[in-house]
């Protein structure tokens, strides 16, 4: 059976269609986030730096903390935390529970974006929803809730792009 662009679908699908056609759902959720950020006056963000935001989170966090959340080394978290505070997304303070430490943290524009962008994404599922339908969109949830391993979600995706 073919799809309304003529390609196969159901059982007769290739494969590596699935995670293609994940992937390219991914990508334009985030690519069109983006888009809604750089509007919204954080033009400057890039998808990555979202992973990095979240890593911080909200109680801050060190550059070697960082870098294990995100999979990459300390050194290549270091330089992503350099970035992001040249922005103005994040600060280090230090530790009030380890004078020798140096915490990471969120400024008001970094929870600003990160308010943004949970904004953002249920603006774009209401806009799926609107083309597919509630249930759909409901079901294609649940439907990888089912297949997703238990704790698959982690911010790792820059390092494990890189790998």
């Amino acid at each position: 059976m073919a799809d309304r662009r003529g390609e196969a679908s159901g059982a007769d699908a290739a494969g590596f269609e699935l995670p293609v056609l994940l992937f390219a759902g991914f990508r334009s959720i985030i690519d069109e986030l983006h888009r809604d950020l750089a509007g919204q006056g954080h033009a400057d963000l890039r998808p990555a730096y979202g992973y990095a935001l979240q890593a911080v989170g909200r109680d801050g966090a060190t550059a070697s903390e960082i870098g294990r959340r995100l999979g990459v080394s300390k050194q290549a978290a270091g330089k992503t935390v350099e970035r992001l505070e040249g922005l103005g997304y994040v600060e280090r303070a230090d530790d009030p529970r380890d004078g020798r430490r140096k915490l990471v943290r969120l400024t008001a524009r970094g929870v600003d974006v990160l308010v943004r962008s949970a904004e953002g994404f249920d603006r774009l599922r209401a806009r799926w929803v609107e083309v597919l339908g509630a249930d759909r969109v409901r079901a294609m949830e649940a439907d990888l809730r089912a297949m997703v391993p238990e704790g698959a979600f982690r911010l790792d995706v820059p390092g494990w792009f890189n790998d």
